[in-house]
């Protein structure tokens, strides 16, 4: 019985050792199965797999293009940026990491508000920066601690620099940091979410963003399982941006600013034929490298409270009254309409009468009897409020518009404002009642309604100059990915033949004939200001345009000469004119903010722009002898 027991136990055990061997034989050839599958069948696909666990793509920054002036002078480049960034997967604390840091750089230069909305926003392996423009010892000793600050990485890359400064902010403008708004409203760039990564905010940086900023480079690196990275394993350069040439002429906007230093004021020089503005000038500015480093809020708070306005482009952005600087706008509404000839002459006794109400001169004694010449020459209003009564603010109107007045240029920059040429239709729209004759009046001594920006003054005038041909202005002359290719050439090229505006020789000749007599006549308003320089002799017109209303108490008590007035209350200074006269080339607008008398003020600082322009082209004009002439600018400075 024992022995039938022992049997029967062998026997279970010897079934149950088969299975279990059986069983451990149908594992091992399942899993020598799935090891065939995984190493053999699909070897590539996992080794390809291990390799993307191990290697990581990166983006690389390309260099942003150059802008340069037109004669190849950078004027907004790249230098090298040694910085810190922040990996937020790799930190177990992104705030304790920060408090580490704090240990090697200033903890005031760590925007921690910024940082940990960033970590929430961006995905946890997208770099994040945290201090930028390292110097060399910083960027050395927080290299050297880096095992004790995880997430964190060193980095060299490039920053935008101008090096000019102040000089060509407003056209130029900056770049700055990607923010959350750009990213919504931007064309997707996988370059926006770079934490180095700049775009531009304003002036041609903003305009030409997509065109300057260039294609992105990729480095695939090998990491650890920490995700540190070991070495790069290959990289591929991006494609740097395009450069931009400008058709701005350095030197002279260097002696514009010089020019315009202490006002609040705005200066456009431009090529009669080409367009090509060779300076614009507005002031007071700004450092541009301010912003693309990373602006503080005092500097900023101390920009946007400046009642100059640095900020603000003066040049296209600015609207003012043209005061007389319409005047010849006026003059040809009335001659093309054929509402009057040159010869018609008008008596100026310092004020004319429309019903109850008395329109002054700016001469309180008149200036007599005057023909048309005369007229601009002496800058009487009387003269222009006939004739502008004569012709009507439509037609004046129509014919602001054909010489760019009134209306957006499309320069190369965003910001440019429009103006305002009011007619009886607009009046009626915008505010519900007639047009009444006074206002034509206003209108006919560039005062009421009428607005209008240097730029559009300058335009003005060049159409004027050149025979009326409807150029239109522009700051950039090529975007290329060849660096300086047409960067360096004469000052003096002209464009493609220009549209012509339609307006009669003769009654133009009058006209300039007028601008002529204001600076180089006996009783010009700007006779002080005239170029002494055989050949080069300047034609233009001075303009007041008043920032306030006189009430006639002060008229009767007398009015209070400008320096003897607050500032913000004293007239805008303005001029427009044009050299050489007898071979027009170049043309320029210039207004002083509160700067009282055209005549006193903003008519020498036009002559000495004009008379720097052509000094500077190599090619049209004899040289300039300063032991004879002096120095320009030296005078009225």
């Amino acid at each position: 019985m024992a022995g039938d027991q022992h049997k029967e136990k062998g026997r279970i055990f010897t079934r149950r050792s088969l299975m279990m061997a059986g069983g451990q034989a149908v594992l091992m050839s399942a899993l020598a199965g799935r090891l065939y599958y995984l190493q053999v069948i699909h070897s590539d696909e996992y080794t390809m797999m291990a390799d993307e666990n191990r290697m990581n793509l990166q983006l690389l920054t390309p260099l942003r293009g150059r802008i340069v002036d037109r004669f190849g002078a950078e004027i907004a480049s790249n230098r090298q940026n040694y910085r810190v960034v922040l990996i937020p997967e790799q930190t177990k604390s992104v705030e304790e990491t920060l408090d580490a840091l704090a240990q090697y750089v200033d903890a005031q230069e760590i925007d921690r508000e910024r940082i940990f909305k960033d970590t929430k926003r961006k995905r946890g392996f997208v770099p994040i920066p945290v201090v930028d423009n390292l110097s060399w010892e910083q960027f050395a000793r927080i290299n050297v601690n880096s095992p004790s600050l995880p997430g964190i990485q060193m980095d060299v890359g490039s920053t935008r620099t101008y090096p000019y400064g102040d000089l060509f902010a407003h056209i130029v403008g900056y770049v700055g940091a990607v923010s959350e708004r750009d990213l919504q409203t931007l064309e997707f760039d996988p370059l926006l979410e770079l934490p180095e990564f700049r775009i531009g905010k304003s002036g041609i940086e903003k305009y030409y963003d997509r065109t300057l900023r260039g294609k992105a480079g990729l480095s695939r690196v090998e990491a650890n399982a920490y995700g540190r990275t070991i070495r790069e394993l290959n990289r591929q350069e991006g494609i740097p941006g395009n450069d931009a040439v400008l058709t701005i002429d350095k030197e002279l906007q260097q002696f514009s600013a010089k020019r315009l230093d202490g006002e609040s004021a705005a200066a456009v020089v431009i090529d009669i034929h080409s367009g090509d503005i060779l300076a614009m000038a507005s002031v007071p500015s700004f450092d541009p490298n301010a912003f693309a480093n990373g602006i503080s809020s005092k500097q900023w708070k101390a920009l946007v409270e400046d009642e100059k306005h640095p900020l603000g482009n003066k040049a296209i952005g600015g609207q003012y009254p043209p005061g007389s600087t319409f005047k010849m706008i006026v003059a040809l509404a009335a001659l093309e309409a054929g509402v009057i000839t040159p010869d018609h002459q008008v008596f100026c006794a310092g004020y004319t009468q429309l019903g109850n109400h008395r329109f002054h001169c700016w001469k309180r004694g008149g200036h007599g009897t005057l023909d048309l010449v005369g007229g601009i020459t002496h800058s009487c209003d009387i003269y222009f409020y006939d004739i502008a009564r004569k012709a009507g603010v439509d037609r004046i109107a129509a014919m602001a518009n054909r010489f760019g007045l009134g209306e957006k240029l499309n320069i190369d920059i965003l910001g440019e404002r429009g103006g305002l040429i009011p007619t009886k239709d607009w009046k009626l729209a915008v505010q519900g009642v007639p047009w009444q004759l006074g206002e034509t009046y206003n209108v006919g001594i560039g005062q009421g309604y009428v607005l209008a920006t240097p730029l559009q003054l300058a335009v003005m005038t060049a159409r004027l100059a050149n025979g009326g041909k409807a150029v239109r202005p522009r700051l950039v002359r090529s975007v290329t990915g060849t660096p300086l290719e047409g960067a360096v050439a004469p000052l003096n090229t002209v464009a493609a033949e220009t549209e012509e505006i339609g307006i009669n020789p003769k009654n133009l000749k009058v006209v300039l004939k007028g601008m002529y007599e204001v600076v180089n006549g006996k009783r010009g308003t700007a006779r002080s200001a005239k170029i002494t320089v055989e050949g080069w002799e300047m034609a233009g017109k001075t303009g007041t345009a008043q920032v306030r209303r006189i009430s006639r108490k002060e008229r009767i008590d007398g009015v209070l000469k400008s320096d003897e007035k607050p500032w913000e209350e004293r007239d805008h200074a303005l001029f427009v004119g044009f050299a050489p006269f007898d071979d027009p080339r170049y043309a320029v607008a210039v207004i002083v903010e509160h700067g009282g008398s055209g005549s006193h003020t903003a008519a020498p600082i036009a002559r000495d722009l004009l008379q720097e322009t052509l000094r500077l082209d190599p090619l049209r004009r004899p040289s300039y002898d300063i032991a004879k002439h002096g120095a320009p600018g030296a005078r009225d400075a």
